[in-house]
């Protein structure tokens, strides 16, 4: 059995070397940059039939809904949310397909991982529609005005995403359906515990404190002293810049993600050759670092 002290060191070892595989690989930036730019359209797409049902000016004045507005909203939620978790998985997707092929040194160009992604469509929109299923029913629960169901849709909410974290590498490599994806995600979950927490952490850790550091350090004085100018123009440009920086920022946290999710499914299933030399990963952090319980 792993001690927790070294736990916490592979843990840590995993997400620097997820680093070193983006850093080698600057393509794979741009999946999530695609990824952000569909859920854009996405999200424009369906603004318009919200507003159109009047669900929008609905709910923003405080009226109840009618129970022709609610069976929208409901449909609607369902399909935006189907739409959404079909792009984000199509790129992360590839984005894990890609990275993958890169840390068992094979080339892979971004037209690649797209393909990887593309060939495992039918199962990417049966996991989306799963994905969904579970979005609509903890939006519903959030919507409770009853704190606790504001506990139990975090904890759900919590354990779902521990659960499905290692779904796209396995979808990826065992080419398997959405149901045995996340039965096999679960089960790669008793393994990877703490690996998997440390390293999610360390990654939102770390990409949200310089979020927050640029928000503070840069981003408020820069626009108090666009704000002293009395320019609507600049403070406008400030407020782009500034969001501009911080959708960059979620960008390579994104991807280092997704890397560490491709690293951690080798880590977790030992997937090294024996003599395969790994140009990101030490060979002892993937081959012995697991033992049975």
């Amino acid at each position: 059995m792993l001690t927790v002290f070294e736990r916490l060191s592979n843990s840590w070892e995993l997400v620097k070397a997820s680093y070193g595989v983006v850093r080698s690989h600057r393509q794979l930036l741009l999946y999530p940059l695609i990824s952000m730019l569909a859920t854009l359209v996405v999200m424009i797409v369906f603004a318009i039939p919200l507003f159109a049902s009047g669900v929008v000016s609905a709910a923003s004045s405080g009226d109840e809904l009618t129970s022709g507005q609610s069976i929208v909203s409901v449909v609607l939620a369902f399909l935006f949310y189907f739409a959404m978790y079909t792009v984000i998985i199509f790129s992360n997707t590839a984005l894990v397909g890609a990275s993958l092929r890169h840390m068992q040194g094979k080339p892979a160009t971004l037209r690649d991982g797209f393909q990887i992604a593309s060939e495992r469509i039918n199962t990417i929109l049966g996991y989306a529609a799963i994905s969904a299923t579970v979005g609509v029913i903890l939006n519903a629960i959030r919507d409770e005005d009853n704190f606790l169901s504001q506990i139990l849709a975090s904890i759900v909410s919590v354990a779902w995403n521990l659960i499905t974290f290692l779904v796209i590498p396995v979808l990826v490599v065992e080419n398997v359906g959405p149901i045995e994806a996340i039965k096999r995600s679960g089960s790669l979950l008793k393994r990877t515990w703490g690996e998997q927490v440390v390293g999610t952490f360390s990654i939102s850790m770390v990409f949200g404190l310089i979020t927050l550091l640029v928000v503070l350090v840069i981003g408020l004085p820069l626009f108090m002293l666009l704000a002293a100018t009395g320019s609507a123009a600049l403070m406008i440009l400030g407020v782009v810049l500034i969001v501009f920086i911080v959708m960059a920022i979620n960008l390579f946290g994104t991807t280092l993600n997704g890397v560490f999710q491709a690293a951690l499914y080798r880590y977790a299933t030992n997937d090294i050759t024996e003599g395969e030399t790994d140009e990101y990963f030490d060979e002892s952090l993937l081959r012995n670092a697991f033992h049975p319980r």
